[in-house]
């Protein structure tokens, strides 16, 4: 077994918090510019959703009844 192989299989016995921790360090690793680029784009995109919010073009619902209408829709609750 070479040692790709062996951290591979010792990353996935850990706890999926700490996998989902190392799979994000590792996608960061392969092109911090581009990480860069998509945090820009998100903040832009919060920006504009919270402007238009704020401006009351936007229609907003409560988290309890979303995630209820998800629970009928998807799991039949």
């Amino acid at each position: 077994m070479n040692k790709t192989t062996s951290l591979l299989e010792q990353a996935l016995d850990l706890p999926e918090s700490d996998r989902a921790k190392i799979a994000t360090r590792l996608l960061e690793s392969l092109d911090p510019k581009a990480q860069a680029d998509v945090d820009a784009a998100w903040a832009a995109e919060i920006e504009r959703r919270c402007a238009a919010v704020d401006a009351g073009e936007l229609e907003t619902h409560d988290w309890n009844d979303v995630r209820a209408r998800i629970e009928r829709e998807i799991f039949g609750r």
